[in-house]
């Protein structure tokens, strides 16, 4: 889920002030908008082509989103699902990458073509297997002449981080994080890819786009989603279609509806580039304007062909089977995002619930009538809604839990809330709003949501302005006119096997051919192009943060925040569940408390009205009390917290229910795939004892006095600790905070010993399976044979990552999904240990199909083992990771970390440094010596969830001995 503060909104009278660009060759107009917190410059080129801007000099580099105003609504009825396989083809290069010779690959890649055309119109099942054949028979021959992940490395060259893209009913969006000196040729690339795309590697990727839908029909959240928008738009492409599409249709496409969706679509009239970094606005329109400027617009872009909605005047029911714990889901349909009134649902929904002070918070869930309640709204281009979903108790059924949900509606329209809500809702959406121009990435991502949506710059910045001037009479009329008691859609997620599951068998696939060593003249170019250097910058700790010490002499690590007014106060344990297993519980608990003059309604309250967050999270090892929000109210927060922290008082109720709570919840985990998959892993890493095994049992829980748990939260001070701040306070006036509000005792106590959990060696090669009942297996090996950590193998082992399993350009990439197709995901490395006692391990972790799975094993173990040599995927390993290291900077709170991260390592100095001095100088034959000595010939330990009727178990048993666990054993209770 997205920011609910997306502040999508209908126009308003506004002035908007247009300036002009100059560049030596041309005049470029632009928008801008008083009092914009982004200072945007939003042009449009002739062609159409928008382009959001906004300067961020933090770091070297630039978010870059390019927008298509298409997704999945705008999907054909008969080839659902197309926007989205398409946003996958949009990685397979052009015509001048990605190929060898495009003129001879034209005529196998038309042939391929015309046979899925057949293919999707033939129902005989063995004239159809007849057609893949000689679909898979061209492909193969296709691929004698392609480059697969040609665009991969182009990105890798150029030093690009976090190369995705996604689709929803609105938009369909490509992600670029690239270095600012690479605006060129960042640009002349995408610009040749949206203006001349070609699809190769089809047959390949439609598995892959098959893989994900597999791993929709594991959870149950996605549908869900879908079931409640179907029930609320029964006539728009929201409802009646999925953004994935139909499993017949996504077994039945069409590479000409591709194209002629291409041709429609993506077209500059119908795009936009939403950047934020470190840029000159006035070379980088030049540049955009020189690759861009020349694309096609297209003058008749198709309307939506879709009737408006009549009123829900009864509620809409529907039900969901499946496999993960029962849910029960209320929704109500609004106008649009760019609308008033989505303005107004977002201020509504805030207070209904915003995780501190709401009603659902105070009523439901800190009261805890129900496992678990939230709501938020959700905007789109057409149409918004508001989504309540919530979990029942044991014994609890979802009718009951619709009852009180529908209790806090009433209580809305009824105008049972504080008044004093709106104005601290005010201050929270400046403090998300603050946080989300923290970020490149939520920066631009503003400009997204404006440009899809439709909404006009100018009110995008003043929203929070306009929402301060709701009244309560405001609150309450709207809600009488949109949440009334009968226009609502339920629906009731039951737990079970869904019927409507189809299990679709694999196609047979010739792996398509790598030619990782072969280079297109195109990234040749791009390999040689001549680019202003960016220096390294790397951490010195002794300059880059500070180390004070409060007046008892608590070490505190400081680094100031210069940009804005948000803080972050953490107090750090190295004490956590290993020590004391009751710590988890004890601080669950204190969600749930007040103190000797304050109800835990009123603490909660408070702190929302501060627009402060306080939490304290124990996990394995360490325990983190964490204060955040606005620094004008640290001082009253940290009272506050404080004094919870000294005065919580026991809740015998709360502790009752929370106990009953927390046994619900664990039954609810067993059901959860990810959760099965997560024990799993943990078992074969440390065997039947694990931190996550290490939990207050049944009986301990219904046994317990309360009391225990209030004491250890009291005393939780007196331990020895460290201090973190990063924030807006000098130092000088951080440590007489501290000073005066920090409650400790004179003598701080020793951290005591607690558990230590080994990780289990790996002497022989062993298959745990573990049973889930599912369309899609997960596999994981884990291999560790205690090798500790040794600082000067770092720079080298990275690299082996970088190459092997790293990118979407490394080894394990290309031969899982690239050239078989036989996942959506999979991944391997080595990882380091993250303190000093603890090894290495090797990793690999793949998701597919029942029947693929002996495929993907043999695989897997033959690249791992054989690895796949290549001098051209070094090269480009090596440059991406050298050219990253160049533009990366450890910014802001992440100092703090970098440093205390080198201090469980036993180091002093940034890391970076010496892999970046090492990297100059390693070759594709140091990798193959690191290969040969710390992976190859290991002995793993093979995890596979799913359901062994789906798994050929003879030849299963040939890969090592089967150890058959049970969810009790992996889950520990």
């Amino acid at each position: 889920m997205k920011k609910q503060l997306r502040l999508s909104y209908l126009l308003l009278s506004f002035l908007i002030a247009t300036a002009v660009s100059s560049t030596s060759a041309k005049e470029y107009r632009y928008e801008t908008v008083p009092n914009d917190p982004l200072k945007a410059r939003i042009y449009t080129l002739d062609n159409g082509l928008k382009v959001y801007m906004t300067v961020n000099k933090e770091t070297p580099r630039i978010q870059t989103y390019i927008a298509v105003k298409v997704g999945g609504k705008n999907d054909p009825a008969e080839t659902t699902g197309l926007a989205h396989y398409f946003e996958h083809l949009m990685f397979k290069g052009s015509e001048k990458f990605g190929t060898q010779n495009y003129a001879a690959e034209k005529l196998l890649l038309d042939q391929i073509e015309q046979k899925f055309e057949t293919y999707r119109k033939t129902t005989d099942e063995a004239a159809r297997k007849a057609i893949y054949h000689q679909i898979d028979s061209l492909s193969y021959e296709a691929s004698k002449l392609a480059i697969p992940n040609e665009y991969d490395k182009l990105m890798a060259a150029i030093g690009a981080n976090g190369t995705n893209a996604y689709t929803s009913f609105d938009q369909t969006v490509y992600v670029e994080d690239i270095p600012s000196n690479q605006i060129d040729n960042w640009a002349k690339i995408q610009a040749d890819r949206f203006e001349n795309n070609v699809i190769r590697g089809f047959h390949t990727e439609l598995e892959t786009v098959y893989e994900e839908k597999n791993m929709s029909l594991t959870r149950d959240s996605r549908k869900v989603y879908e079931t409640v928008l179907s029930a609320l738009f029964p006539h728009h492409p929201y409802g009646t279609q999925t953004v994935l599409g139909t499993q017949e249709h996504l077994k039945n496409p069409s590479i000409t509806n591709i194209k002629n969706y291409h041709q429609t679509w993506y077209v500059p009239n119908n795009m936009a580039i939403c950047l934020s970094g470190d840029f000159d606005p006035d070379q980088m329109i030049a540049t955009i304007d020189k690759y861009f400027g020349a694309m096609k617009p297209n003058p008749n872009l198709p309307k939506l062909p879709v009737s408006k909605e009549s009123e829900i005047t009864a509620p809409v029911v529907r039900e969901v089977v499946g496999p993960e714990a029962e849910s029960l889901s209320l929704t109500w349909r609004f106008p649009e995002a760019a609308s008033k009134d989505y303005e107004t649902l977002q201020v509504v929904s805030q207070i209904l619930y915003n995780g501190k002070a709401g009603l659902i918070d105070l009523d439901l869930n800190q009261q805890q009538k129900v496992l678990q309640a939230y709501a938020y709204p959700s905007g789109m281009s057409d149409y918004s809604f508001l989504l309540m979903q919530a979990r029942p108790k044991q014994g609890q059924t979802l009718d009951e839990v619709k009852a009180l949900l529908l209790d806090e509606v009433k209580k809305l329209r009824a105008g049972d809330f504080d008044e004093k809500m709106l104005q601290a809702n005010i201050n929270n959406f400046k403090l998300y709003q603050l946080q989300q121009l923290e970020s490149n990435s939520g920066r631009a991502d503003w400009f997204v949501s404006s440009y899809i949506n439709g909404t006009d710059w100018a009110n995008e910045v003043t929203g929070i302005d306009r929402m301060s001037k709701l009244t309560k009479s405001d609150i309450v009329a709207f809600a009488n006119k949109y949440l009334k008691d009968d226009n609502y859609a339920v629906v009731y997620k039951r737990q079970g096997k869904d019927p409507n599951e189809k299990k679709m068998d694999k196609p047979q696939i010739t792996p398509i051919v790598m030619n990782r060593d072969a280079t297109s003249p195109f990234l040749k170019e791009v390999q040689s192009s001549t680019v202003p250097p960016i220096e390294p910058q790397f951490l010195d700790f002794e300059r880059d943060l500070s180390q004070l010490k409060t007046q008892s002499g608590i070490p505190v690590l400081y680094k100031q925040n210069t940009n804005n007014d948000l803080f972050q106060l953490m107090y750090v344990f190295d004490m956590g569940n290993n020590t004391d297993k009751l710590l988890g519980t004890a601080f669950g608990y204190l969600e749930y408390l007040g103190t000797s003059d304050m109800t835990p309604e009123q603490v909660k309250s408070e702190f929302y009205r501060l627009a402060c967050t306080f939490r304290v999270v124990p996990d394995a090892e360490r325990t983190y009390v964490v204060l955040s929000g606005l620094n004008e109210n640290m001082p009253e927060a940290m009272k506050l917290f404080e004094k919870l922290m000294a005065d919580a008082q026991v809740n015998p109720k709360a502790y009752t229910d929370m106990a009953a709570n927390i046994l619900k919840g664990r039954k609810d985990a067993k059901l959860n795939q990810q959760q099965n998959f997560g024990r799993l892993t943990n078992y074969a890493l440390y065997g039947a004892k694990s931190p996550s095994t290490n939990l207050v049992t049944e009986a301990e829980l219904n046994s317990l006095d309360p009391q225990q748990l209030i004491d250890r939260i009291h005393a939780q001070n007196g331990y020895k600790h460290r201090i973190l701040y990063y924030g807006p306070s000098s130092e000088k006036a951080l440590v007489a905070t501290i000073n005066q509000l920090h409650r400790t005792p004179k003598t701080l106590k020793e951290i005591p010993a607690g558990t230590n959990f080994p990780y289990l060696k790996t002497p022989t090669t062993k298959v745990l399976i573990a049973p889930y009942e599912a369309k899609q297996i997960y596999m994981s090996q884990v291999s560790n044979r205690d090798d500790r950590f040794d600082a000067n193998i770092e720079p080298m082992r990275q690299m082996y990552n970088e190459y092997f399993g790293g990118s979407m350009n490394s080894i394990v990439f290309q031969e899982m999904r690239e050239s078989r197709g036989l996942a959506y995901s999979a991944w391997a490395s080595l990882q380091g240990p993250r303190k000093l006692k603890y090894p290495y391990v090797v990793r690999t972790m793949i998701a597919t199909q029942n029947d693929k799975m002996l495929d993907a094993i043999t695989v897997f173990n033959d690249i791992i083992n054989n690895m796949p040599e290549s001098e051209v995927a070094f090269k480009l390993a090596k440059e991406g990771l050298i050219t990253r290291l160049r533009t990366d900077r450890i910014t802001k709170s992440d100092i703090i970390w970098a440093y205390i991260n080198a201090q469980d390592l036993g180091q002093n100095v940034d890391s970076r440094i010496k892999l970046y001095k090492d990297a100059q100088s390693m070759t594709l034959n140091d990798v193959i010596a690191f290969q040969k000595k710390w992976v190859k010939d290991r002995t793993y330990t093979y995890c596979i969830l799913g359901d062994k009727k789906e798994l050929d178990m003879e030849k299963l048993k040939a890969v090592g001995p089967i150890e058959e666990l049970t969810q009790e054993e992996i889950f520990g209770y």
